[in-house]
């Protein structure tokens, strides 16, 4: 997708936050972007990404990246670890945040976007 596409410009678009996910949650497909070096180099600080909404039919596998609740706060981080119902989440340099349940999973990353 390019950022002059029709499609690009009718997506809504946030950072890491509550207003993200309540649109992901709202099943709507949204353009995010993460501030940080937390995921380079897989990510960019301020590099804009495709998030699609996760429903009960996504696949969520190690190395997703995902936008999820972790402790009150939202990041834009892999997963690391399945264990049941229950993902652990963390950046790309070996820092964990937590385990979270699927249902504080919001958005899965269908595509990066590059200038």
């Amino acid at each position: 997708m390019k950022k002059n596409d029709p499609e690009y410009k009718a997506l809504w678009k946030g950072t890491e936050s509550r207003w993200t996910a309540e649109h992901l949650q709202a099943g709507e497909t949204v353009i995010c972007v993460g501030i940080g070096n937390s995921m380079t180099p897989i990510l960019e600080s301020r590099q804009e990404v495709v998030l699609e909404p996760v429903t009960d039919e996504t696949e969520l596998e190690k190395r997703d990246i995902v936008l999820s609740k972790v402790r009150g706060n939202y990041y834009l981080h892999l997963i690391h670890a399945i264990r049941g119902d229950q993902y652990l989440i963390g950046n790309n340099h070996g820092h964990m945040n937590g385990w979270v349940k699927r249902n504080k999973i919001y958005g899965k990353v269908k595509e990066i976007l590059y200038d």
